[in-house]
């Protein structure tokens, strides 16, 4: 798989969350092993399942400093709350200890790349250079990282945690050309947001913004240059573009 010409992608920026891993579908099964345990607590009801989508919404909404809290601290309060607010509890931090730990390990323990895509990775990277690109908290990313062995199959690493701006900012997409020693105009995102990773690529000037997505419903602001249902499907899109 040869780029053709001085104009063809040299390298290729991954995010990480739903792009090389199902992080949603380690989180349902956290939660629902959650959810197991709280009936067992409370009774077979059904406000346990309450408890836990409040849960989920205080996590999309989580916004802290790093320096002022510890991510593990925050999302156990997320469960102490998400229970008081629901069941009409007092605060029983020593039960939302057990939600949280149950709830990591469990996402933790089901994160993985699949092995066809760990292949794919390793073919590309006889040609390109690969760099992950992920956005959020630097201990929860690290953390997946290590547990999905991210680390070996990449030229370099970047957490969005650990600089200034994360994604869709064209400063941290900059930053990654620097490591890779490329030009923006030489380089592929692939990811499976439309606002940070497809967005940030295009304002960043890269070559290529590749969406990752079964539903292919656009914005009318974001628009990808190519969108496949599968990361798998990345290897085409190189072959036709070569």
């Amino acid at each position: 798989m040869e780029p053709s010409s001085n104009n063809s992608v040299k390298a290729i920026l991954f995010d990480l969350d739903n792009t090389l891993i199902d992080t949603s579908g380690a989180s349902k099964i956290a939660i629902e092993k959650v959810n197991h345990f709280l009936k067992s607590k409370f009774g077979n009801e059904d406000s346990i399942i309450e408890v836990s989508e409040r849960f989920n919404t205080k996590l999309c909404q989580e916004s802290f400093d790093p320096l002022k809290m510890n991510i593990d601290d925050l999302r156990t309060a997320h469960w102490d709350e998400a229970i008081q607010e629901i069941k009409g509890t007092e605060p029983n931090r020593t039960l939302a200890s057990e939600c949280y730990r149950l709830w990591k390990t469990t996402r933790l323990q089901h994160l993985a790349i699949p092995e066809p895509v760990k292949s794919m990775l390793a073919e590309l990277r006889k040609t390109y250079k690969l760099l992950l690109l992920t956005n959020g908290d630097t201990q929860t990313q690290r953390e997946k990282i290590s547990a999905v062995g991210c680390q070996e199959l990449f030229d370099a690493v970047i957490v969005g945690g650990e600089h200034a701006e994360e994604k869709p900012a064209v400063s941290i997409f900059q930053h990654c050309c620097e490591v890779l020693g490329v030009k923006p105009e030489s380089c592929m995102m692939v990811g499976d947001s439309l606002d940070t990773d497809i967005q940030g690529g295009i304002n960043a000037g890269f070559k290529a913004a590749v969406w990752i997505s079964k539903t292919a419903v656009t914005t009318e602001t974001t628009r990808p240059h190519y969108t496949v249902p599968a990361v798998l499907d990345v290897t085409t899109i190189l072959n036709n573009m070569n």
